[in-house]
């Protein structure tokens, strides 16, 4: 199991389970450094997830001299996107995570321990053991955290009793396992409140894991269903019909303002709080042969609790260009800043370069010109070997890459999801190569 940011993330393994994953040394913080004394950086990132090493290498590409320093306390670095295609089958797992100390920048400094408060108002970051470190600008993308423990019973029984999540490095696999096996009987798919990490995924899970029966003749003995907290199937409406064409032809089940609330595993059986129009709430028990988790998404308590959240807890940043309104020398992206746009890697890799240009920007005094459109990217899997590439920004406006209707699913969106974009996201993205990052100007 991998340590990471704040608490909830128990996960109890399977004693004999053939996908528990060993740790190995070789991720053991070639780079890291205890940090003695009050020590001071150029620039402190706060995470080494996907925006926390982009930014660092985007950062040292146009300005090597910078003395920046990571905090991040994992062992490894995962590729969470390619988890989904974990889930179905169609990704070795092994290839979704490397050694921390292998992704991290080689002049970057590694700073192996976890954050406990951010003091924006001295410039400075408290770690775990109380020491210190300070900055002149700070960058805070830790990521979100994974509420596991805000579903009752479900730690304990995550992992077994057909109760799994591809949100997870060690359950994808077990996702498989489960539609490989489950033959009849009812499958559950759940999403919880937004925000999350790409809110797509949930589904994801649901049309693979359909797909798969179809194709094996078992999709008429399985009742499939989808519990959504939320209102709609999806938040962009060009992609609503589309995407209902999969629900009918896999004859799901749709159950919008559904949350999951209670898990228990051995007798197979889950809790939803149901609200009606008129603000009443029901809760619903439904028995599974398999459910598919997604865990409500939090901040981290750190930035929850510091000047710099906003009134939800996110770190407060100009939608545009990324920097605090309060703190001029503090940034944020990734999941855990405040703008309003889709949480996934595909949106890093555009703020990264609306962060690296800004701050570089402010610390030669000059005007901040790069501007963040909102744009993200949601490859939705509704079959094997076919994607609807979502790409959108604010207010829902599309945002297509490629002059093709955006609305339709291609085989070639599937190729550049499974093979194109693993490879690019470890050799180009995490060693600060920009490819298609433009952004607007002023």
């Amino acid at each position: 199991m991998f340590e990471s940011y704040g608490k909830g993330l128990a996960f109890k393994e399977r004693p004999s389970s053939k996908y528990q994953i060993k740790n190995g040394e070789r991720g053991m913080a070639k780079f890291s450094q205890k940090v003695l004394g009050n020590q001071k950086f150029d620039v402190v990132v706060v995470g080494g997830g996907s925006a926390g090493i982009s930014v660092t290498a985007s950062l040292l590409k146009r300005d090597s001299d910078l003395r920046i320093a990571i905090i991040e306390p994992s062992n490894f670095h995962f590729y969470q996107p390619a988890w989904t295609l974990v889930g179905s089958g169609d990704y070795p797992i092994e290839k979704t995570r490397r050694p921390m100390a292998d992704v991290i920048p080689s002049n970057a400094t590694w700073i192996k321990a976890a954050v406990s408060k951010l003091h924006p108002d001295r410039n400075a970051v408290q770690l775990s053991d109380d020491s210190t470190v300070f900055y002149g600008q700070l960058i805070v993308c830790p990521g979100l955290r994974l509420a596991w423990e805000k579903i009752e019973g479900l730690q304990d029984t995550l992992g077994q009793n057909g109760v799994t999540s591809n949100y997870k490095f060690e359950l994808a696999p077990y996702t498989r396992e489960l539609i490989e096996k489950v033959r009849s009987g009812t499958a559950l798919f759940t999403q919880p409140p937004m925000p999350i990490k790409c809110a797509g995924a949930p589904q994801k899970a649901m049309y693979l894991s359909c797909d798969y029966w179809l194709r094996n003749k078992v999709l008429k003995s399985i009742n499939v269903e989808f519990h959504n907290a939320g209102a709609v199937l999806f938040g962009v409406k060009e992609f609503v019909g589309p995407l209902m064409e999969y629900v009918k032809k896999y004859n799901a089940k749709l159950n919008f303002s559904s949350t999951l609330v209670k898990v228990h595993g051995p007798s197979k059986t889950a809790w939803f709080d149901v609200k009606a129009e008129d603000g009443s709430v029901m809760r619903v028990e439904r028995k599974f042969s398999m459910i598919h988790v997604v865990p409500p998404q939090v901040p981290h308590d750190f930035v929850k609790e510091s000047p710099l959240a906003d009134a939800a807890g996110w770190c407060l940043v100009d939608n545009a260009t990324l920097q605090s309104p309060a703190f001029p020398n503090v940034f944020s992206l990734g999941d855990i800043a405040s703008t309003p746009n889709a949480k996934t890697a595909a949106a890093v890799r555009k703020q990264v370069v609306v962060v690296a240009k800004n701050l570089l920007a402010l610390r030669n005094h000059k005007q901040l010109s790069s501007k963040y459109d909102g744009y993200g990217s949601c490859p939705l899997t509704v079959q094997k070997g076919k994607i609807i590439l979502a790409e959108f920004g604010y207010g829902g406006k599309l945002l297509p890459t490629f002059p093709l209707d955006p609305t339709k699913p291609r085989k070639s969106a599937w190729a550049l999801k499974a093979s194109f974009l693993p490879r690019f996201y470890w050799a180009g993205m995490l060693k600060g190569k920009e490819w298609i990052t433009k952004c607007s100007e002023v």
